[in-house]
């Protein structure tokens, strides 16, 4: 399974916030949030962080994309 962010960056949109104003709200390091750009996993810590400042839940962020098996 791939994990994308896509609605953590549609969140920020609409809350009016830049990437670089989460980073340091939550105290994340531009790696990290490279990572979140890249689709990439990160660990559970920054998704807690992450949900704590923008006040909502797991699946406001992100969401588990299943592999497609090649037949």
């Amino acid at each position: 399974m791939d994990v994308s962010y896509n609605k953590l960056f549609k969140l920020l949109i609409d809350k009016s916030m830049k990437k670089t104003d989460l980073r340091m709200a939550t105290g994340i390091s531009p790696n990290t949030l490279t990572k979140l750009s890249n689709n990439e996993y990160v660990s559970m810590e920054v998704l807690v962080k992450i949900c704590r400042v923008l006040d909502c839940d797991f699946s406001d962020i992100m969401e588990i994309i299943p592999i497609k098996k090649h037949e």
